[in-house]
């Protein structure tokens, strides 16, 4: 760590920190744009930054994660040091969090210490101690585009919440792509049903932006290779902004490359390109290297299509803001409005074991919410983390993300999340393994995404129904079953595991309007077929989690059987 401290200290010089205001900024909080930090000249400000390798060490962090979290913070402590606010930068001590830490730092400064109040909530938890007893000063997060109040009006006090009323009244109340009028731009509140196409190839998706990197990052790159080196993934800095000036260099890009195309192709997927036209902002936003804001006040004053806008304007005001609303709400999944506790009993480990062979060596993961609306108590399977599955598009899909952290909202839901829920894995494990596995999981926007929608782990408090899909969805909006070996009309697996997942939850799904017409498919269905459905979903379980590779021969002779 020489070079990044040498060149703080040259930064800061002989800076006092006599008459400054004290204020800490938390991993998810690099701006000076929000709270206190925008509020007072760089003279009058001391930051508090902290490093806690606990932290990083008490999940399988993807290792393009920590690079990400940790390149930019210390960035970031640089580039307010250069604007003349005191910089005070704390690596924890063995042992230490970030409680600790500022604890002790506090003690020092013998002043309060003000921050905005933190994103994850595993980190609110773990500051309130701090909060209670006056050492830390608790500030509304600026960072967020809506209230609670737009969350109660839109949606109603108690659940089942929908995206949809909150995002349109969240429209309305901001105006933004609003006519003059009052009426939605373009007629309609959302573009969603033209934004499904699949891509052909043609336009040519963009080459995702590469940054050059110095000292700091090579520092930082050195030591999750040393300390976090047994951690998940591929180290590749070039492909991480670390600099305000590479988050700014993101979005240009964004603007000129991707926006134009993102509506119509936000839901394709292709086996070579793992993101098409969608933008990489979402890392950014969640350090507040960008700010939500600003990115939709741009998206929505911008020269292109109408169905690209809102589709992009509803994946920030509508869905991002939703569901930290939702989480927030029900104290991070653990608990309903109507007292339902969904505490968990005990920890796991994302399905590592069963892929490395060996525990986990950090810490042992904090207990999460374990909800599963349908019993689904599976073990991940390793193909996960990256064995091979021989299903194309699970093999696609994962290798990517273990490989780069990265893989696009579809990607996520219909196929990872999709195939997770037709083999009934946990809902939980499968969350944590998205916690772990994606640069840009953190706890408020992952446990909404996989408990309350991939998985449907929590029912329909916040989704109309299981996202479940055979073959055919995945065949219509992709290219990877050109390249697999199971045929997706006569031989893949996955229709007859959504056949098999629809019997065996029939009875927990009765009722619900935006699946019976799928169940009334199911009643219909031939015994012998539905029989064979069961023998395929054992077969497929057994197999994927023992780590074994399918193929078509192997799974009928074994079916057969």
């Amino acid at each position: 760590m020489q070079a990044f401290f040498t060149e703080l200290a040259a930064a800061v010089g002989d800076a006092g920190a006599t008459g400054r205001r004290w204020v800490y900024a938390p991993y998810d909080q690099l701006t000076a744009r929000l709270g206190p930090m925008s509020t007072a000249r760089p003279s009058e400000l001391a930051l508090l930054l902290v490093e806690a390798p606990s932290k990083a060490s008490r999940r399988p962090y993807h290792k393009q994660k920590l690079f990400l979290i940790l390149a930019n913070q210390r960035r970031f402590a640089l580039e307010q040091a250069k604007r003349g606010v005191l910089v005070r930068y704390e690596v924890a001590r063995d042992g230490e969090g970030y409680a600790e830490v500022l604890r002790r730092v506090a003690a020092e400064v013998e002043a309060p210490i003000a921050h905005m109040e933190p994103a994850e909530r595993e980190l609110r938890a773990e500051l309130g101690p701090l909060v209670s007893d006056g050492v830390l000063e608790a500030l509304p997060h600026e960072g967020w585009l809506t209230t609670p109040e737009d969350f109660t009006k839109g949606t109603g006090p108690a659940p089942p919440w929908r995206m949809d009323r909150f995002y349109r009244q969240v429209r309305k109340r901001t105006g933004i792509l609003m006519d003059e009028d009052g009426k939605y731009e373009g007629g309609k509140v959302s573009f969603d049903g033209e934004n499904r196409l699949p891509w052909p190839g043609d336009p040519p998706a963009p080459a995702v932006p590469r940054f050059r990197h110095g000292a700091i990052e090579a520092e930082v790159a050195e030591l999750i290779e040393t300390r976090f080196g047994h951690h998940p993934g591929e180290l590749d800095p070039a492909a991480i902004p670390t600099r305000d000036t590479h988050a700014k260099k993101v979005w240009e890009w964004a603007k000129e490359h991707c926006l134009t195309y993102f509506g119509p192709f936000e839901d394709a997927m292709a086996r070579e390109e793992a993101n098409l036209f969608h933008t990489r902002v979402s890392p950014l936003l969640h350090l507040q290297r960008l700010l939500a804001r600003d990115v939709v006040e741009d998206v929505a004053s911008m020269d292109a299509p109408i169905a690209s806008r809102e589709g992009f304007v509803r994946q920030i005001l509508g869905w991002r803001e939703f569901v930290r609303h939702v989480h927030r709400a029900t104290d991070g999944m653990r608990r309903l409005p109507d007292g339902t506790d969904m505490e968990a009993d005990a920890a796991d480990d994302a399905g590592w074991e069963a892929w490395a062979g060996e525990p986990w060596e950090g810490a042992p993961f904090e207990h999460g919410a374990s909800p599963s609306a349908l019993g689904s108590t599976r073990p991940l399977p390793p193909a996960y983390w990256g064995r091979t599955s021989g299903l194309a598009c699970l093999d696609a899909c994962a290798g990517r993300v273990v490989r780069d952290g990265y893989g696009h909202h579809i990607e996520r839901l219909m196929v990872l999340s999709n195939l997770g829920t037709l083999l009934d894995v946990s809902p939980r494990e499968l969350t944590d393994w998205f916690w772990c596995a994606y640069i840009d999981a953190f706890d408020w926007v992952v446990e909404p995404n996989v408990l309350g929608m991939g998985t449907y782990g929590i029912g329909d408090v916040m989704t109309t129904k299981p996202y479940v899909s055979g073959a055919a969805y995945i065949d219509r909006m992709s290219d990877f079953c050109g390249s697999c070996a199971f045929h997706p009309k006569k031989t893949c697996p996955i229709t007859r595991l959504y056949w098999a997942f629809l019997a065996r939850h029939a009875d927990a799904l009765e009722g619900n309007q935006r699946i019976s017409m799928p169940l009334r498919s199911l009643a219909k269905r031939a015994e012998d077929k539905r029989a064979e459905d069961a023998r395929i979903f054992d077969a497929v379980s057994r197999a994927l989690e023992a780590g074994e590779e399918l193929s078509p021969e192997g799974l009928a002779a074994e079916v057969a059987d």
